[in-house]
């Protein structure tokens, strides 16, 4: 299974790095902006699926990466990645430091609506103060460079660097859950107060696992001003936050895989549902298909789309649906 696992995602890589080969400009942008919001998913599956915190603020830090690119870059020229990029993920963890000092003193709901109040608070800053250039967003005039050797300006050339930081997320994420700090978190999701009879101190590790987080949504906020050329504050709304959680509950929660999976089906039901092609008129409406379809996923997959392989398995074999759910989940993993 595990080794299943390892070429799933070794053969998913490889097909985005050859994808462009066979893409046009749509699929390319498209493919790039699903990157960046797997990404952003990827620093949100840390902390709810890795470290059992239910984070509704993560828009913030998406959003200060964002104006952190733009607002650091030099006026009348590009940019330089090398040093545009760290101060940007700086910057969200820092916020990310401050925000988390103050929520992981609460817990359950109380954190939830902590994080979001810290996440209102940013989105009113860039709204209502002309930092951000209030409602109207600002834009990155010159896209940031190293030299000749790498142009952002050029599709396919921000398309390798979006799938290059997504392996090295990926990757960084998955050496991290395989280590000290990540089994401490993971038993601090399963029970914190026996990790702390075991003598943890369980604040310090939830806080550098929420700070990662904002840094490595930072990322995600470089790549997406990078993009687009612009950014406004619905960058940092609370649905943001929403719509990256939904991505990592539908792709199932626990798994990096299931951020990447969830991120690619979120933007292709997307996708579907406003396409007029498809549904005329109806596709106005998409939010009401595509919620609908949500609502079915949670309540047919418990595991998300990672698990869906062997729910189909344990149908074939005849088990019981109640008896599939409960031994994929004691056996879920990274």
């Amino acid at each position: 299974m595990k080794y299943s696992k390892v070429i799933f995602v070794a053969l998913a890589f490889l097909g985005l790095a050859v994808f462009p080969l066979a893409s046009g400009q749509y699929g390319l942008d498209l493919t790039t902006k699903i990157m960046v919001f797997a990404i952003f998913a990827l620093s949100l599956e840390l902390l709810v699926g890795t470290t059992g915190l239910v984070c509704f603020g993560q828009a913030a830090f998406l959003g200060i990466g964002a104006y952190a690119t733009v607002l650091l870059s030099p006026g009348d020229q590009a940019g330089n990645v090398l040093w545009l990029l760290p101060a940007a993920m700086a910057l969200a963890g820092l916020y990310a430091l401050a925000v988390g000092a103050l929520s992981l003193r609460t817990k359950g709901v109380y954190f939830i609506m902590v994080t979001l109040a810290f996440a209102q608070m940013a989105y009113y800053v860039v709204h209502d103060t002309p930092l951000g250039g209030g409602t109207d967003g600002i834009y990155l005039m010159l896209k940031p460079t190293v030299g000749e050797w790498l142009d952002l300006d050029k599709p396919l050339s921000l398309y390798r660097f979006t799938l290059v930081c997504l392996l090295l997320t990926f990757l960084f994420l998955a050496l991290l859950g395989r280590s000290r700090f990540g089994r401490a978190l993971a038993g601090i999701r399963v029970n914190e107060q026996r990790m702390r009879a075991t003598g943890f101190s369980t604040y310090p590790y939830k806080l550098a696992a929420f700070v990662i987080s904002g840094a490595l949504s930072g990322l995600a906020g470089f790549l997406f001003a990078v993009k687009d050329g612009f950014v406004n504050p619905e960058l940092m709304a609370w649905h943001v936050s929403g719509e990256v959680l939904i991505i990592v509950i539908l792709g199932g929660l626990g798994h990096l895989r299931g951020a990447l999976i969830g991120a690619f089906a979120f933007a292709m039901l997307q996708e579907f549902f406003k396409s007029e092609a498809v549904f005329g008129e109806f596709a106005k409406h998409w939010h009401l298909g595509l919620g609908m379809t949500i609502i079915a996923s949670v309540a047919l997959l418990p595991r998300g789309l990672v698990g869906l392989p062997g729910q189909i398995a344990a149908r074939l074999r005849g088990d019981r649906g109640e008896h599939s759910v409960a031994a994929g989940g004691r056996h879920a993993s990274h």
